[in-house]
């Protein structure tokens, strides 16, 4: 596996258990370093304060959604490379299609499992 389980990730969901499930299943995955932010305002923030190698961040949540925090993570010339993985509850083909083009390095859909997760940030860090 490619992926550097030392790297510190970044949860971001307005649903605090949905944090605690991720939080566990990325500590199941052998992820140590797991920080959290309950918006994608308090996760810009955090990720100006400190380098995280990956986000996973919800698409709903108020006041600015997932989708609004990957554009502007992606407008960010010290931030455009993050790897970023969106979560949603809906399968959206238009959702799924909107990400893509904002940038979006994978996308899980709900509920998940600790597999489902493992392969998916696998698949983020071999490309």
């Amino acid at each position: 596996m490619a992926v550097d389980l030392s790297m510190p990730v970044l949860v971001v969901d307005d649903y605090k258990t949905m944090v605690r499930i991720i939080r566990n299943l990325l500590k199941q995955i052998g992820f140590e370093d797991v920080d959290e932010a309950a918006d994608g305002t308090e996760a810009l923030s955090k990720l100006k304060e400190r380098q995280y190698g990956l986000v996973i961040s919800d698409w709903n949540m108020e006041p600015m959604t997932g989708y609004e925090l990957l554009k502007q993570v992606r407008d960010d010339a010290s931030l455009n490379a993050l790897p970023f993985i969106m979560v949603t509850a809906e399968a959206k083909s238009e959702n799924v299609i909107a990400a893509k083009k904002a940038g979006v390095n994978n996308y899980i859909v709900k509920p998940f499992n600790a597999q489902t997760l493992k392969s998916k940030i696998e698949t983020v860090f071999e490309n």
